[in-house]
């Protein structure tokens, strides 16, 4: 098994959203920090440049672990709930109209 190639940068990141037509928004937080259940009236496609987050969508149920170059597409009205990693995160974000 071949170990996980370098994750592309939050410059390389961002390109590529721009290329699929999405404005993303940097956003950051610190190690351990909790997002509690929630829902957004949009949809959201969020990818990680740096560090980990863990998001549970509670309908249905999965648990995901992102990683840097990771990416979670969320339709409008999901609910859902994140714990950031150890080393914190960061985090590119775009507002997106997704079908349900």
């Amino acid at each position: 098994m071949s170990p996980r190639s370098a994750a592309p940068s939050e410059a390389d990141l961002t390109a590529q959203l721009a290329r699929e037509g999405l404005r993303a928004e940097r956003w950051s937080n610190g190690p351990h920090a909790v997002y509690g259940r929630h829902e957004h009236p949009y949809g959201k496609v969020l990818v990680v440049a740096a560090g980990s987050i863990t998001f549970t969508v509670h309908r249905p149920r999965q648990v995901r672990t992102l990683a840097a170059g990771d990416r979670l597409e969320l339709t409008p009205r999901t609910p859902h709930s994140a714990v950031v990693g150890p080393e914190g995160v960061v985090c590119l974000e775009a507002h997106v109209s997704l079908a349900p």
